[in-house]
């Protein structure tokens, strides 16, 4: 049997904004905190819980970039 996905979430501009300042504080969120989260954005803590993995997985790849874009271009200690 297929499995049946959740739709997708879409979130306003404000949400995006609170979700991105509590990833600034805390990239694990705990159960409780998730929970509060949820409260203030308005969506479920099992939406939260995936848009912190998504965004820890962006924050990573970004890293990534990063280090290969800082040693594709090295600063010189003159």
């Amino acid at each position: 049997l297929p499995v049946k996905r959740k739709p997708r979430t879409f979130y306003s501009a404000e949400q995006l904004e609170e979700l991105e300042k509590m990833f600034q504080e805390d990239h694990y969120p705990d159960n409780e905190k998730r929970r509060e989260i949820a409260a203030v954005v308005g969506v479920t803590p099992q939406r939260i819980l995936v848009w912190f993995q998504n965004r820890r997985a962006k924050w990573r790849k970004l890293q990534k970039l990063n280090i290969k874009g800082n040693r594709k271009y090295p600063v010189s200690s003159a």
